[in-house]
């Protein structure tokens, strides 16, 4: 799938992290961020806000290619709040989004937050797990998985 990881990273640093615009809800209760180019489409479809389950797909020409499923939570509402999360957490992706990847091995600090992205695969499978810890003590914990989609 030549073009994939180059097309989702562009969807997912144009979406959450570039506060996309929002699309019309493709399920009751969801919160949608769309993106498109050419051949390619995304969608971003998630539920909830400090504690929050989602999935991301791209479909190429209108067939679904390649997919990623996310479950994030506040470990400790005593340390950090989910408005703190979100902000580390954009702050984090746009940073390794600009080294030109989405998918782990990469730590991030912002004040007493540090952020830390581990997975193992590649684009075309994955799975990984993504915490944010405050003085040494994990506040945060998402996990995510994904891979193509094959017919």
């Amino acid at each position: 799938m030549d073009g994939l990881a180059a097309f989702a990273l562009a969807a997912k640093a144009a979406c959450y992290v570039g506060d996309g615009a929002k699309a019309r809800a493709s399920r009751i209760g969801a919160h949608d961020l769309t993106f498109a180019s050419g051949d390619w489409a995304y969608r971003d479809s998630y539920f909830g806000g400090t504690d929050f389950l989602g999935q991301e797909v791209v479909w190429h020409r209108s067939r679904p290619v390649w997919a990623m499923n996310y479950h994030g939570f506040i470990h400790r509402d005593d340390l950090m709040t989910g408005a703190d999360g979100g902000r580390v957490i954009k702050a984090a992706l746009s940073a390794m989004y600009a080294e030109g990847r989405f998918l782990g091995g990469f730590r991030f600090r912002l004040g007493p937050f540090a952020y830390q992205d581990d997975n193992q695969g590649d684009v075309l499978r994955f799975d990984g797990v993504e915490t944010i810890r405050v003085d040494g003590i994990k506040a945060y914990r998402l996990l995510y998985h994904g891979g193509l989609i094959r017919v």
